[in-house]
């Protein structure tokens, strides 16, 4: 559903709390204050996590050439995309259109139609859910980091340090169904500061080490074909998942249109956003290139899969235990924020069918000793948990770091930053079959999910692989 000007049926975590039948006149008086620099912020916050640690372990499956050449199209891909996307946060113009996007599902309804917001909501949520199995694996891996570090300082970096992952996983997910308890984004602001500003601490101490390790060695490391594999097939599996967590680590559509919606006008937000989105890609992929290429360079063909948890480092200690930590308090709000937008969905559709229940819809007070009061609802609390127990159970099933990154960034790729935003470009300028702008975006289309069939079919052999091996 959308409205003219001041819609409200979808959240927007980066400007308010998420929307309820009670909070009808809330956006009556919203007033949007983002400028293209606060966009940039978003963007950059967004688009760094903990992708970026698998990217040195990339660019070692490519080698020196295919390595940098990948992140390079890849951003070129989002740049161009992300601009595509900008233009649907007005409609039926995208500068003087009455109706506002919100949310990347609104603006799939508006012009594709109910259906194809229906297939839309479908990724959405799986990418939203799998984010949810990512960072619940990094966590419990970056804890599982700590111990053997320590362990290595004490006894030395041959000893037999070895911690399994479950009961991290179990604890992470613990610590998400507190945090799940949190109603909505208007509450978790705290939070999503905290992550931001860990996410960019763990990415320098990691691109610091890089450079460091270079410097030691006395030498650039690497080869311009990448790992060598005694079969071609092999080859071909792994060099699909490399590009498979370069997506991954590149991917943010879902939350453009949701940043979008708190910039100011005049003038459009159309035009500041595509400002935004291009500078912000550009520092991000300088950024990537550098993380992954000094991974690279100073490891060479044994870059590990995660820079901070791999153990190509091992001192200073308490350096890579500061990094691994950051990386556990990034990932306890990162986890949030691709949460909130699938728990506001399903909770909202349960209360339309439900109104009259006070399971669903009654709020408790509760005051526990030396703690604030806080509102308990049973539906947010048995659905929450239900949902976090979930995403921990396919943890635990599915530890594998790189080869789940490299499945969730081919199989959400080419759905929600390829194929919707250029059909919703089509339609919004009515571009008619077989004119050059519409062989242009087709050819681009078909490049992209040429390149989505591959890194998918690629992890997930390598998931299956390491599953049964």
């Amino acid at each position: 559903m959308v409205e003219v000007e001041e819609q409200d049926e979808y959240s927007n975590p980066l400007l308010t709390d998420i929307p309820s039948s009670s909070s009808d006149s809330h956006h009556a008086s919203l007033k949007r204050t983002g400028t293209v620099w606060t966009a940039i912020a978003h963007i950059i916050t967004g688009v760094i996590g903990s992708g970026v640690l698998s990217l040195a372990w990339s660019v070692a499956q490519l080698g020196w050439i295919g390595g940098p050449l990948s992140m390079v199209v890849f951003g070129i891909i989002t740049i161009i995309s992300s601009n595509l996307l900008c233009d649907c946060y007005r409609y039926p113009d995208p500068e003087v259109g009455h109706i506002r996007n919100r949310s990347y599902a609104e603006a799939v309804s508006s012009y594709l139609g109910t259906k194809s917001m229906w297939v839309a909501g479908v990724f959405l949520q799986e990418s939203y859910f799998g984010y949810g199995i990512a960072y619940t694996i990094t966590s419990a891996i970056s804890m599982r980091a700590i111990l053997k570090s320590n362990c290595y300082h004490k006894e030395g970096h041959g000893a037999p340090c070895e911690y399994g992952d479950s009961l991290f996983i179990l604890l992470f997910g613990g610590v998400q169904v507190i945090f799940s308890q949190i109603p909505n984004f208007h509450n978790m602001q705290w939070l999503s500061i905290i992550a931001a500003v860990m996410s960019f601490a763990y990415t320098f101490i990691g691109l610091g080490l890089g450079f460091a390790n270079v410097l030691e060695n006395g030498e650039i490391r690497g080869d311009l074909s990448g790992v060598s594999t005694s079969t071609v097939a092999e080859k071909v599996w792994l060099s699909s998942q490399a590009i498979g967590d370069i997506a991954f680590a590149f991917t943010y559509n879902v939350i453009l249109l949701d940043i979008e919606d708190t910039l100011k006008a005049p003038p459009p937000e159309n035009k500041t956003m595509k400002k935004a989105s291009t500078i912000a890609i550009l520092i991000t992929s300088f950024f990537f290139l550098c993380c992954g290429c000094s991974g690279y360079a100073a490891f060479g063909n044994q870059a590990p899969g995660n820079m901070l948890t791999g153990f190509g480092f091992y001192e200073p200690y308490w350096l890579v235990d500061v990094a691994n930590a950051c990386i556990v308090l990034h990932l306890v709000g990162g986890y949030q924020i691709y949460s909130q937008p699938l728990f506001a969905v399903a909770e909202r559709q349960i209360a339309k069918k439900h109104p009259n229940s006070r399971f669903v819809n009654n709020e408790y007070i509760i005051k526990l000793p030396l703690l604030p009061q806080f509102k308990l609802n049973l539906l947010r609390l048995c659905f929450r948990t239900a949902y976090v127990a979930s995403t921990t159970g396919l943890a635990l099933l599915f530890p594998y770091f790189n080869q789940v990154l490299g499945v969730l960034g081919a199989l959400n790729f080419w759905p929600l930053a390829i194929y919707f935003p250029v059909e919703m470009y089509l339609a919004q300028n009515n571009v008619r079959a077989w004119t050059s702008t519409w062989i242009v975006l087709q050819a681009f289309r078909l490049f992209c999910l040429l390149c989505t069939i591959l890194a998918f079919i690629g992890s997930v052999q390598g998931l299956v692989s390491n599953k049964l091996s």
